[in-house]
């Protein structure tokens, strides 16, 4: 039996009712409902943080629908695993899906199955890209810095009278490696 029951209603506009996904948390006998009322695209949805930060090992969160839950596969997977990460149940009654249950634990296999493939895909391409972009003769990775275009960088800005923009600009030293380099200088010097 779980510590605490969450349950977690949104839906994407205003004007849109929550009380559809309300009586049916309800019906689960959640100890608190958080309820939002903001697009599933948005990375910031401050109840569904809220949430993440209320949850300890033990308890539940349940859902009407993942749709209700993740803006996409992935952040779903990603949410999915969070709550399985903090041993927390997870329930979403349209697709009747619940993680404390042999065929969610499977399920949940089944997403960090995907969420690796996802990553080792794009450690994959990465490298691919790098090794075509090599073929053509570029090289990846910071480019080179001219040790004279620094040194005359850090003297400008030791002088005061110029900005960071107007140095950048003189010596075409980005502000990154300048303030990388007076980091260096002072670390130094100290």
């Amino acid at each position: 039996m779980p510590q605490y029951i969450y349950g977690y209603a949104r839906v994407s506009t205003q004007q849109q009712d929550l009380s559809r996904q309300v009586d049916l948390l309800e019906s689960y006998n959640c100890n608190e409902i958080l309820t939002e009322k903001m697009t599933g695209t948005k990375a910031d949805r401050p109840e569904l943080e809220r949430l993440k930060d209320k949850i300890r090992p033990g308890d539940m969160v349940v859902v009407e629908s993942f749709s209700r839950l993740g803006r996409s596969t992935k952040d779903l997977i990603n949410l999915v695993n969070y709550f399985e990460e903090h041993d927390v149940k997870l329930v979403s009654n349209k697709e009747n899906f619940d993680t404390s249950t042999p065929q969610g634990r499977l399920m949940m296999t089944v997403f960090q199955a995907f969420s690796q493939f996802e990553r080792d895909l794009i450690v994959e391409r990465t490298k691919e890209g790098l090794k075509s972009a090599r073929a053509r003769g570029r090289k990846g990775g910071r480019p080179t810095v001219n040790q004279k275009d620094i040194t005359k960088a850090i003297k400008l800005y030791h002088t005061e009278e110029y900005s960071v923009k107007e140095i950048e600009e003189m010596t075409g030293t980005s502000k990154a490696t300048l303030y990388r380099y007076l980091s260096k200088e002072g670390n130094e010097s100290s």
